[in-house]
């Protein structure tokens, strides 16, 4: 068993770091959805896709005008 760690070490630590990074990433998107922000970072108004994305949000707030 020790062996076959002592040989897969590398893989094993980048799989490790790349595990964590993917974590950290998710956790920070989920933080940042929480407080408002977009998942893509762009700025809305300049989307193309701006009246569908936010648009559950804005009914609920009662913004939304047809």
């Amino acid at each position: 068993m020790l062996e076959w760690l002592a040989a897969n070490s590398g893989t094993i630590l980048v799989t490790a770091l790349l595990a964590a990074l993917v974590t950290m990433i998710i956790l920070y998107m989920r933080k940042e959805k929480k407080k408002g922000g977009v998942s893509c970072g762009c700025d809305c108004s300049r989307c193309a896709m701006c009246g569908a994305c936010h648009l559950k949000k804005a009914m609920r707030n009662h913004h939304y005008k047809i």
